[in-house]
């Protein structure tokens, strides 16, 4: 019989993917992962890791299944939260959820799993596994769940082919109110529960007190850039190879206070990010602004009126050489090459026409249409049909 390590966070998903796999015949283990817990960030008074941990304790005791809870609070600060910390002082965006999956649900949790001896890790992701075989060898995929509403294939964007061998993703197959159904008929505790929102695992936390404690506030200034101008008439330019023209296109606009007006203060640009609407307190503009760029050497912020600012498009991105990640290695391209694929650049987005280009310089990706608020340290992730074939960090 195969053992498998459910990670069960509490909520309504890991309770039915654990029931799922009890049913399937598969020798079933429920461990909760206690990852951070900082009082002094979260918004409510209630701890909510005590009360989700109690709960998937219910729903273990429900199933007739062995529960335990680990205490990865050490690897989480380090991995993740420090992580975030420093790209946030570099100016960069993180998705804290995509680097949680790699580096701790199928890293550090993957690997508690097996030293319990268990076969496979499951978890309570809209995804679904396949397998098919290339040159002799297995090879696996991560394929969008069913629930095109819910898929959460992109939070998985960066797994390894040796983790997703021992990836189980028991509900992909199903619908979010088909997964409701069977935790009534079943009458468990989570059944009606909330989706947890938030960083994994953090609970709720308030993102401008959490970077706070680390990044000191500086007080600098917010400049409106108006839409009409010159800086987004630029002559059309000629290029000696479509690498260069990737190259420009890529490149973010480069602002400077004389391009617009002080509209505003602000106490850090390291606490912003591009397409960023809230958090501003500028009144008084016909349509509501949007950061457009941050500028961490000057502390600056620079805005545009309303969603549709020229400044917040753009149709191509880069990703680094060393950040591009293939989970279909066998499809990595030689520089040179070119790909169509669909992409997107952050979660729920639909996906969008775009070619990828490889070059010793890095990886292009050139979308078919422009896209709005493209953020450094965010990730990009690409398909083919409903496969997630590779990822990267947007540069």
């Amino acid at each position: 019989m195969k053992r498998v390590v459910v990670g069960l966070s509490g909520g309504v998903d890991s309770s039915v993917a654990a029931y799922l796999l009890k049913e399937q015949g598969y020798e079933v283990i429920g461990l909760f992962m206690k990852n951070w817990h900082d009082d002094s960030v979260t918004i409510s008074n209630e701890c909510p890791w005590l009360e989700d941990s109690n709960d998937a304790l219910l729903v273990a005791e429900k199933l007739g299944i062995p529960f335990q809870t680990v205490d990865l609070s050490e690897q989480y600060k380090e991995k993740i939260v420090d992580y975030m910390f420093s790209e946030y002082e570099k100016g960069r965006t993180p998705n804290p959820d995509v680097l949680c999956n790699r580096e701790i649900k199928f890293d550090v949790f993957m690997k508690i799993a097996l030293s319990l001896g268990a076969d496979y890790v499951a978890t309570g992701h809209y995804c679904r596994k396949g397998t098919i075989e290339k040159d002799g060898n297995q090879v696996y995929q991560l394929l969008a769940g069913i629930d095109g509403n819910k898929d959460q294939s992109y939070f998985l964007c960066q797994l390894s082919q040796e983790q997703l061998s021992k990836a189980l993703f028991p509900i992909g197959e199903l619908t979010k109110p088909q997964v409701r159904e069977i935790a009534s008929k079943l009458d468990l505790i989570t059944a009606e529960k909330r989706d947890s929102q938030g960083l994994c695992f953090i609970g709720k936390v308030r993102l401008p007190e959490f970077l706070q404690q680390k990044l000191q506030p500086k007080e600098g200034l917010i400049y409106e850039i108006n839409a009409d101008n010159e800086i987004y008439n630029q002559p059309n330019l000629t290029f000696n190879s479509v690498e260069e023209q990737l190259q420009f296109d890529a490149k973010p606009i480069s602002y400077s206070p004389e391009n617009g007006k002080v509209v505003g203060k602000h106490q850090g640009a390291h606490y912003f990010t591009i397409g960023q609407r809230k958090g501003l307190n500028v009144g008084g503009t016909k349509e509501a602004l949007f950061i457009i760029a941050t500028d961490i050497e000057t502390n600056a912020i620079y805005t545009g009126q309303g969603h549709n600012h020229p400044g917040l498009f753009r149709n191509v991105l880069k990703v680094n050489n060393d950040e591009v990640h293939w989970i279909r290695e066998d499809l990595t391209l030689k520089n040179g090459e070119k790909l169509e694929v669909k992409a997107r650049i952050r979660y729920r987005q639909e996906l969008q026409k775009a070619t990828l280009y490889q070059f010793e310089s890095g990886l292009y990706v050139s979308f078919e249409q422009p896209q709005s608020a493209i953020t450094e340290g965010q990730f990009v992730a690409w398909n083919i049909d409903d496969e997630l074939v590779g990822s990267g960090v947007i540069s």
